[in-house]
């Protein structure tokens, strides 16, 4: 069932997730403002959830044959998405997860496409619920901008 085209995707998801992750680390930690409690859990759920999300896409990796990666400098040098640093408002934060959101959905997205050319149901099937999960995430989000 090897496919190396979505093994490749799948270890760039995984980069990106481990960027995002600690993007969130970074603002479960730094938040401040009036809305410091609200976002304080808020962050903390996200995170938790990529913790998990990154452990399904790196036992999809192996289960379909390719390698994880797993060193940190590869997801650096992997990942579409960039560390934030020094970002302590809300508003910044939520921006900044969104741009984060918006990069993963995308290529979830091409993700699934590669899965179901492939007929790869298991893939297709995790990046779909990755995808109903991230589209609501992203929808609130945007509404706590507003």
């Amino acid at each position: 069932m090897k496919n190396s085209n979505i093994i490749q995707k799948l270890n760039i998801l995984l980069a990106d997730y481990q960027i995002y992750y600690q993007n969130l680390r970074g603002f479960h930690w730094n938040i401040q403002g009036k809305h410091f409690f609200q976002l304080h859990d808020k962050f903390e759920e996200l995170y938790t959830d990529s913790a998990l999300k990154i452990d399904d896409i790196a036992e999809r990796i192996l289960t379909i044959e390719g390698k994880p990666l797993h060193a940190f400098d590869d997801y650096i040098e992997t990942s579409t998405i960039k560390a934030k640093k020094n970002i302590h408002d809300g508003e910044g934060a939520v921006s900044a997860i969104i741009d984060d959101l918006k990069n993963i959905l995308e290529l979830e997205r091409e993700i699934k496409e590669l899965a179901v050319e492939a007929s790869d149901d298991g893939t297709e099937d995790l990046m779909s619920d990755f995808i109903d999960e991230q589209e609501k995430t992203l929808w609130m989000m945007k509404a706590w901008l507003k």
